[in-house]
Formats: structure tokens, C-alpha cells, sequence
């Protein structure tokens, strides 16, 4: 089995040491990840200069790039063959309900899922790592069930454990995404050239932390795991918007 093993946080993260160590008893295992920090930076593709591919000491690739252009250098002209799995994290802090849009964690594992191969995003809900040795024991768990039972492939896995030790763990729970509230604002402040400058708000309260939901099962000490899918159309308006254009006439 051939993982590629990316992230968000780095290729310095201890979350990615973590997972790479985790991944390496299942085969082969390439690690290619962003030089800098990118949360944040979704499915953004680098298409204003070119990229370079540098390699560290310990082998990892690195990129000066975003977790995109990781995987999707990795999978379109990097690697010799393609890998049977694309996993991302460990991150450092939940990507749940709406996080899901704007996380780069997820947008690793998705550029996977966009080339037709498994991926699975991990990350861990509370900032901080304190238990980062029972979260990849975790993500080695997810990948040897993967391994021992079919799931329809292509697949796209959403992955948020709790920052507990893996004996106070209360299991798996498939989950759907829940919902925040809008984010609080900005923060404004001034530069030391007096220019007025603003950090973005932290992300709002759950909105919808419902049994089901992704909030619900690690606020109750379970590991979610939600399936994810790229089709954004929203069939529900499919009907009207095609009522409300009538014939379509200009």
C-alpha cells in the first residue's frame, strides 16, 4: 500500500510526524506538505508563479505552496505511481461543520478525492495536541478498518477525534457536518505605519450541534467521521430556479 501523507499546518507540524509514523507499518510512504503554516487556505491552486519541491532532512517533500498544490503536484507529475491513499493532518484544531470550506487540512484530502483516490482528512478538536500519540492511533485504526472493509472508492472521510487518551475515547460515530453561527468580527488594530489593519474573527458558536451532527459526537467523546462529497448544486432550488427562468429567454 503507497499513502501520501499531507497537511495544512507545515512540514515541520508535529501533527504530520505524528500521522506519517501512524501510516508507515500499512507500505510506502510519501509525505509531501507545505513549507509554511496554510490554514486557512481551502482548495486554493497556486497559478501566479511557479513552485518548487525541496526535500528535508528527514525526507519529507516540502512545497512553497498550499496543501493543493501539494497533492496535486504529487499525483500529476511527482510521484512515479499513483497512491492508494491520500490522508491529511494531524491538524491542530477542529475542522468541523463550516470549517470543512475553508479548511486546508480538508483541501488536501479532497484534491486526493478529485483525482479518484481514497482520502481521509484527520484533525484533532481541541488546539493543543496534549494527546497526539492516541489521535494517530486513531488515524491507524481508520486506515486498517479502511484496509479490512469496502467502502464505495472513491471516498472522502472527515475525521475529528476528541484530545483525549484512547482508553476515555467512547468509539466511532458516522456523522453528518453540523452548523456555526457567522463568525465574530474582525478585529481592528493598527500597524506600526499607523495604517488601520484587521485579523479575522474567531469562528462562531455551533449553531447546530444536534445528535447526528459532528459537534455533538466529540463534544460526547466519540470520534467522527463524516463522508463528504464535492457537488455543490443545490438540487432542493433545482425546480424553482427552473420555474423562475420560465423559458430562459433573454
Amino acid at each position: 500500500m503507497h499513502i501520501l501523507v499531507s497537511n495544512d499546518d507545515g512540514y515541520l507540524a508535529p501533527g504530520l510526524r505524528a500521522l506519517a509514523e501512524a501510516m508507515r507499518p500499512f507500505g510506502e510512504i510519501t509525505v509531501v506538505a507545505p513549507e509554511q503554516n496554510c490554514s486557512g487556505a481551502s482548495n486554493s491552486l497556486t497559478l501566479t508563479r511557479p513552485l518548487s519541491v525541496r526535500r528535508a532532512e528527514n525526507g519529507y517533500l516540502f512545497v512553497n505552496g498550499t496543501p493543493t498544490d501539494c497533492v496535486h503536484i504529487a499525483l500529476t507529475g511527482l510521484l512515479e505511481r499513483r497512491p492508494d491513499l491520500v490522508v491529511s493532518g494531524i491538524n491542530d484544531g477542529q475542522n468541523m461543520g463550516d470549517d470543512t470550506i475553508y479548511s486546508g487540512t480538508v483541501a488536501a484530502a479532497m484534491e486526493g478525492y478529485l483525482f479518484g483516490v481514497p482520502a481521509i482528512a484527520f484533525s484533532v478538536v481541541q488546539k493543543g495536541l496534549e494527546h497526539l500519540d492516541s489521535a494517530a492511533l486513531v488515524c491507524a485504526a481508520i486506515v486498517e478498518r479502511m484496509r479490512a472493509g469496502a467502502l464505495p472508492r472513491p471516498f472522502l472521510l472527515n475525521v475529528n477525534i476528541p484530545d483525549l487518551p484512547y482508553s476515555q475515547l467512547r468509539g466511532l460515530a458516522c456523522t453528518r457536518l453540523g452548523k456555526r453561527h457567522p463568525s465574530e468580527p474582525v478585529v481592528q488594530g493598527l500597524s506600526p505605519r499607523g495604517d488601520t489593519i484587521y485579523w479575522v474573527g474567531a469562528a462562531g458558536e455551533a449553531a447546530d450541534a444536534s445528535p447526528g451532527t459532528d459537534f455533538h459526537a466529540t463534544a460526547n467523546g466519540q470520534v467522527s467521521i463524516t463522508p463528504l462529497q464535492i457537488d455543490l448544486t443545490h438540487t432542493e432550488q433545482l425546480e424553482a430556479v427552473s420555474e423562475w427562468l420560465g423559458q430562459g429567454r433573454l
